[in-house]
Protein backbone atom coordinates (compact mmCIF):
# COMPACT_ATOMS: atom_id res chain seq x y z
CA UNK A 1 0.00 0.00 0.00
CA UNK A 2 2.49 2.34 0.90
CA UNK A 3 4.74 1.73 -2.31
CA UNK A 4 1.42 2.56 -3.95
CA UNK A 5 1.07 5.63 -2.56
CA UNK A 6 4.77 6.52 -3.60
CA UNK A 7 4.38 5.46 -6.74
CA UNK A 8 1.49 7.80 -7.56
CA UNK A 9 3.49 10.85 -6.34
CA UNK A 10 6.42 10.20 -8.49
CA UNK A 11 4.52 10.23 -11.09
CA UNK A 12 3.23 13.67 -10.38
CA UNK A 13 6.61 15.05 -10.05
CA UNK A 14 7.65 13.88 -13.54
CA UNK A 15 5.80 16.25 -16.03
CA UNK A 16 8.19 19.15 -15.05
CA UNK A 17 9.31 20.68 -18.54
CA UNK A 18 10.23 24.42 -19.37
CA UNK A 19 7.35 27.20 -18.85
CA UNK A 20 5.77 28.19 -21.92
CA UNK A 21 6.88 32.20 -22.94
CA UNK A 22 4.09 34.57 -24.65
CA UNK A 23 4.93 34.80 -28.24
CA UNK A 24 4.06 38.22 -28.12
CA UNK A 25 5.95 39.07 -25.27
CA UNK A 26 8.76 38.15 -26.81
CA UNK A 27 8.26 40.14 -30.17
CA UNK A 28 7.16 43.29 -27.92
CA UNK A 29 3.45 43.12 -30.02
CA UNK A 30 1.70 46.53 -29.17
CA UNK A 31 -1.94 45.17 -30.25
CA UNK A 32 -2.88 41.90 -31.82
CA UNK A 33 -4.80 42.55 -35.33
CA UNK A 34 -8.02 40.93 -35.79
CA UNK A 35 -6.77 41.68 -39.88
CA UNK A 36 -3.59 39.34 -39.14
CA UNK A 37 -5.13 36.14 -40.11
CA UNK A 38 -1.96 34.13 -40.45
CA UNK A 39 -1.11 35.16 -36.72
CA UNK A 40 -4.28 33.98 -35.32
CA UNK A 41 -4.45 30.74 -37.14
CA UNK A 42 -1.90 29.24 -35.17
CA UNK A 43 -3.79 29.74 -31.70
CA UNK A 44 -7.29 28.07 -33.44
CA UNK A 45 -7.69 24.28 -33.36
CA UNK A 46 -8.36 22.31 -36.16
CA UNK A 47 -12.06 22.51 -35.34
CA UNK A 48 -11.73 26.38 -34.95
CA UNK A 49 -11.86 26.66 -31.46
CA UNK A 50 -9.58 28.91 -29.78
CA UNK A 51 -6.83 27.28 -27.82
CA UNK A 52 -6.05 27.93 -24.24
CA UNK A 53 -3.22 29.76 -22.49
CA UNK A 54 -1.80 26.50 -20.98
CA UNK A 55 -1.69 25.29 -24.59
CA UNK A 56 -0.32 27.80 -26.19
CA UNK A 57 1.46 29.45 -23.31
CA UNK A 58 0.55 32.84 -24.21
CA UNK A 59 0.13 35.42 -21.21
CA UNK A 60 -3.55 36.47 -19.63
CA UNK A 61 -2.83 40.41 -20.75
CA UNK A 62 -2.53 39.08 -24.58
CA UNK A 63 -4.79 36.16 -24.06
CA UNK A 64 -7.97 38.57 -24.12
CA UNK A 65 -6.74 40.18 -26.95
CA UNK A 66 -6.29 36.97 -28.99
CA UNK A 67 -9.56 36.15 -28.32
CA UNK A 68 -10.86 39.37 -28.96
CA UNK A 69 -9.14 39.76 -32.12
CA UNK A 70 -10.33 36.18 -33.27
CA UNK A 71 -13.90 36.54 -32.20
CA UNK A 72 -13.72 39.93 -34.61
CA UNK A 73 -12.37 37.76 -37.53
CA UNK A 74 -14.92 35.00 -37.34
CA UNK A 75 -18.08 38.54 -37.47
CA UNK A 76 -16.25 39.70 -40.76
CA UNK A 77 -15.79 36.12 -41.97
CA UNK A 78 -11.92 36.12 -41.90
CA UNK A 79 -11.91 33.34 -39.95
CA UNK A 80 -14.10 30.24 -39.46
CA UNK A 81 -16.44 29.74 -36.57
CA UNK A 82 -16.78 25.47 -37.47
CA UNK A 83 -14.59 23.36 -39.25
CA UNK A 84 -14.94 22.35 -42.66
Amino acid sequence: MAYEKNARNDRRGAKKGRKKVCNFCVEKVECIDYKDVPRLRRYISDRAKILPRRVTGTCAKHQRELTTAIKRARHIAILPYTAD
